[in-house]
């Protein structure tokens, strides 16, 4: 009998709920999906952490999984909070709130373990199995690369930028692509320490997470989500500048006009595009393959958080 499973991925800016179905051999199957745009990392200053309004978007948000959690007779639930929480000097007194209020234990988790965890949802969606690859995920509040070779990661390293950071703390490209590049500075000098070389020839770029699948979607022109579409499309570097192009003169409310752009994201995505185009450019890569798969589908099909 399979096993019934909630995954719960409370990131900076996005919420998501996944309740499965997974069986013995490891395989799922999806039995409810909810997500929302709560944007928690909103308004986060380093003094006081996670603003007023954001936490009580965040509880409104948890107590209707709670609702789903609770309807669907659920055995197990695994619910993890990143980058803003982790990061905020009221992050305990929040999870707290959070358990006392709806009876969900988020589990704060470093960077560390949200790549690898991530790096098994994305291999759980994908239709090749490369030598090596290298993963990025760019989040709300930070990104995590990850190289693996085979099912096993090598490097798994976490920068913060982050894409509500950026956008609230820089603002203009110029400043944003300083600030991304100073960071990618960083991670190839952990890359060498660790003597690891990324070799675009033998290596698959793959992105996860909203800025991917946004950009996916925006280059499909799709006027309602769809994953299967999304999940394993290649995009060329040259489509995402285009991209780029496309809306970094437009206001935010234009931008929404275009078919792919997810209400919530019209000011975020040119910080996102930002990190993909110069991670592609940092290490010589034409394009990248998208996974809609994620540290959501790695919270099912993984028993990290249970060790």
């Amino acid at each position: 009998m399979p096993q019934r499973i909630a995954a719960i991925d409370f990131g900076t800016n996005t919420a998501r709920l996944l309740i499965a179905d997974r069986y013995p051999e490891g395989r799922f199957e999806q039995v409810s999906l909810m997500r929302a745009i709560v944007r928690l990392g909103g308004g986060f200053c380093r003094q006081q952490g996670l603003a007023d309004d954001a936490m009580q978007r965040a509880l409104s948000c948890l107590r209707d999984f709670r609702d789903e959690i609770s309807r669907l007779g659920v055995q197990a639930v695994r619910a993890v909070a990143t980058s803003a929480v982790r990061d905020a000097v009221n992050g305990p007194a929040f999870v707290a709130q959070v358990e006392g209020e709806t009876g969900i234990r988020l589990r704060v988790i470093d960077g560390q373990t949200e790549g690898s965890i991530t790096l098994q949802g994305v291999l759980a969606g994908l239709d090749q199995r490369p030598d090596s690859l290298l993963l990025f995920d760019v989040g709300g509040g930070s990104t995590e690369y990850t190289f693996a070779q085979g099912t096993t990661h090598r490097f798994v390293h976490s920068l913060p930028l982050g894409v509500v950071r950026l956008t609230e703390g820089k603002g203009e490209p110029f400043a944003m692509a300083e600030k991304i590049n100073r960071e990618l500075d960083t991670l190839e000098t952990h890359m060498a320490s660790d003597q690891l070389q990324i070799d675009p020839a033998t290596t698959l770029l793959i992105g996860t997470a909203g800025t991917a699948t946004t950009l996916a979607a925006l280059s499909l022109k799709m006027a309602e989500y769809d994953y299967r579409k999304v999940n394993n499309l290649v995009l060329d570097k040259s489509e995402i500048q285009r991209i780029y192009d496309q809306l970094l003169p437009l206001s935010p409310s234009e931008r929404l006009q275009l078919p792919g752009l997810e209400p919530g994201r019209e000011d975020l995505i040119i910080a996102g595009a930002l990190i993909t185009l110069l991670t592609l450019q940092r290490f010589h890569f034409d394009q990248m393959k998208v996974s809609d798969y994620s540290l959501l589908e790695g919270l099912v099909v993984t028993d990290l958080l249970d060790a």
